[in-house]
């Protein structure tokens, strides 16, 4: 297999590359940001010309927190849908026969019912403040479906929930829940500091899975001869975050309070995959909340020594 994993550099694009280097027979086809502009038509082209991949895993975006999404949607929208066009086309042009595109659970409606089936797709308005973001996704996914009706070749998508583990974002303003606690908890307990202070209420529910968890369920749907067009990737369980706080601060050892400010917001009060589908083809999750979190603290304690730490 010559694989092209387009995003290597991000969190999800390395797990990938982590888990197709084990696999015998494998040549990764790797290119950065610099060396290969996504959103340059002729430049993917002139790519898939001379590397010739046979698999493509799109794992690559223009990506950012709500902030970002609602000042810049016009070059959420744009970029996100210039890369997903010239990447799957490219592919198509280019004699590829197998596409793997990764899309986000924000491509569901805002009051999608829980846990989110892959048939409310296109069923109710989305979330206002990643619409733009999420419209490109969905562009991309039906791209996959409808070359694969059109044309016969292997493209599908899969959807994965919220994400964490090496290679994450630890900003404490701009990422996620999961990292920024991790963070926080870390820096209070070298502190000192007596207590943390969360946002919030703590009631609403998240589902989290491990990004080498993501790798492996790719891993795994490439290997069917006839994937969904569509297929959500997650464990299928949710915590609070309030219980994800306490997981958080005991696997970090912190030993003060919690205080919860709860004139901050709380969000949506659930997100939860269905993913009765990719359980029926036989994949489930394997690293569960509490192992995955002590995993997650290990490689951010790994990449703060090493100063490669995103934040």
């Amino acid at each position: 297999m010559r694989l092209f994993i387009a995003g290597h550099n991000g969190m999800v694009g390395g797990a990938l590359v982590r888990r197709f280097a084990a696999e015998p027979g494998v040549t990764l086809l790797l290119r950065t940001r610099k060396e290969l502009d996504l959103t340059n038509q002729a430049a993917v082209t002139a790519f898939y010309a001379a590397e010739k991949p046979d698999t493509v895993i799109m794992a690559a975006a223009k990506v950012g927190g709500i902030h970002a999404n609602n000042t810049y949607p016009a070059d959420f929208l744009f970029d996100n849908l210039a890369i997903a066009a010239n990447t799957i086309h490219g592919a198509y042009q280019a004699g590829v026969k197998r596409l793997l595109f990764l899309g986000s659970s924000c491509i569901y409606p805002k009051l999608a019912p829980q846990p989110m089936p892959e048939s409310c797709l296109l069923t109710g308005p989305l979330e206002p403040t990643n619409e733009a973001y999420a419209i490109a996704k969905i562009a991309g996914l039906k791209l996959c479906e409808y070359y694969r009706k059109q044309h016969g070749v292997l493209y599908h998508s899969g959807m994965p929930t919220n994400l964490y583990g090496p290679g994450d974002n630890y900003h404490l303003q701009n990422s996620h829940v999961l990292p920024a606690l991790i963070r926080k908890f870390d820096e209070a307990k070298a502190a000192g500091r007596p207590e943390v202070v969360a946002w919030g209420t703590g009631s609403p529910k998240r589902e989290f899975l491990h990004v080498d968890e993501l790798a492996d369920a790719c891993a795994f749907l490439l290997r069917q001869t006839n994937p969904p067009d569509l297929i959500n990737i997650g464990t299928g369980t949710d915590v609070t975050i309030k219980e994800l706080t306490e997981i958080v601060a005991d696997t970090v050892g912190f030993p003060g309070r919690i205080v919860w400010d709860a004139t901050k917001p709380d969000g949506t009060p659930r997100k939860l995959m269905d993913v009765s589908r990719l359980a029926a083809l036989g994949w489930t999750a394997r690293i569960g909340l509490r192992e995955g979190v002590r995993r997650a603290h290990a490689s951010y304690q790994a990449e703060k020594a090493a100063g490669t730490l995103r934040q």
